[in-house]
């Protein structure tokens, strides 16, 4: 017996890690037994292996610009460091030619995406955020939009009075053409209930990918931890990402955040340690085999996590950003932006080759 094989005896995940190994379905009871494992070298390994059989070497990054639009919003979610109500300081809300200012430059960085969420703003209407999609593409054609999050979708369905489909429909029709993964948070009710009530239920974030994923759409997905959460919340996470990847397959990536607990209601808590992030990204790399990429946002986990991250299933470490609000808001000391020159030799330092990617992996 092998000194890995002895760590997973003694953990007691030996038939865990074999069927992992052979390329298995775990279930949720495998999921749980890999949260308590203490010993996070031997998550490493089984999520390295995992990771290298899908990606070899490669890791992953993008050119690509965040965009927050306001952070005026109609709920006022105890977990939520970043929004909002009109006229309480910090509130703002971005004209077309900021918008127009911000992007010039980041274009003239080489971006191929923007990443655009914001608030559930109180007044705007469904053609706002179509014209701010159209001035986007107008910029330059080739430009990726990945922009509105499920909770976005769903409050413009009911300010409009329409269905879902239809309004996914018109913002692709004005140029949307991804949704990010934000939102999602934890999907257990009695969590959403203490962090982010009225927030809409996991059905109807689930409903929205779902519908975006029939209408030949992508998008990626998140999971908010590290607060009030269980482990076994977590799993019961995971299972429905994975079940609603088995139905739509539309899915890009993964995205665990982690919960950053400064200027909001729950700054006593200490938010998660690097042990937690690492070994929910192990295991996540694990458990969700229908979803090929595993992104570690390095703005919420730090740069030198990310990098480490690295060596336990993550194959992407997202982008140069160039601005965020929405973490830093909540403590988040990591910086605004970085290069690909940063992101390159923070992958080629961990032994991986870097890969420039586009919004839909395809190599650039």
């Amino acid at each position: 017996m092998n000194l890995t094989e002895k760590i997973w005896r003694q953990e007691g995940i030996k038939d865990v890690a074999r069927r992992a190994l052979a390329g298995r379905r775990l279930d949720e009871g495998d999921a749980l037994r890999l949260f308590q494992v203490r010993n996070l070298h031997a998550l490493a390994f089984l999520a390295g292996e995992v990771c290298r059989r899908l990606h070899g070497r490669r890791a992953y990054y993008i050119v690509n610009r965040h965009l927050n639009y306001s952070n005026l919003c109609v709920l006022s979610c105890p977990f939520c460091s970043f929004s909002r109500r009109k006229g309480e300081p910090g509130a703002f809300e971005l004209k077309e030619e900021e918008l127009k200012k911000r992007v010039c430059a980041a274009l003239a960085r080489g971006i191929t995406e923007i990443h655009m969420v914001g608030g559930l703003h109180p007044d705007w209407p469904l053609a706002r955020y179509e014209g701010l999609l159209k001035l986007l593409k107008g910029m330059d054609v080739r430009l990726h939009l990945k922009a509105f999050s499920a909770v976005e979708i769903l409050h413009f369905s009911r300010k409009e009075g329409l269905s879902v489909a239809r309004v996914l429909e018109r913002l692709r029709g004005a140029g949307l053409d991804s949704l990010p993964g934000g939102g999602a948070e934890i999907f257990a009710p009695s969590v959403r209930r203490r962090i982010c009530p009225g927030k809409g239920t996991s059905r109807e974030w689930l409903a929205v990918h779902r519908t975006w994923h029939r209408l030949g759409g992508r998008s990626t997905a998140t999971m908010l931890y590290g607060h009030v959460e269980s482990l076994r919340d977590r799993v019961d996470h995971l299972r429905r990402l994975r079940r609603l990847q088995d139905e739509t397959g539309g899915f890009l990536a993964f995205v665990p955040l982690p919960f950053s607990p400064a200027n909001n209601a729950f700054s006593h808590l200490p938010g998660p340690a690097g042990f937690d992030s690492l070994r929910t990204l192990a295991v996540s790399r694990l458990y969700l085999d229908n979803i090929n990429h595993l992104k570690c946002y390095w703005v919420g986990q730090g740069l030198k996590l990310a990098q480490v991250s690295l060596g336990y299933g993550v194959d992407d470490l997202d982008g140069t950003v160039m601005e965020e609000k929405i973490f830093h808001a909540a403590g988040s000391a990591s910086p605004q932006n970085v290069t690909a020159a940063d992101l390159e030799r923070l992958i080629r330092e961990a032994g991986r080759e870097p890969v420039r990617r586009d919004s839909l992996y395809g190599l650039v």
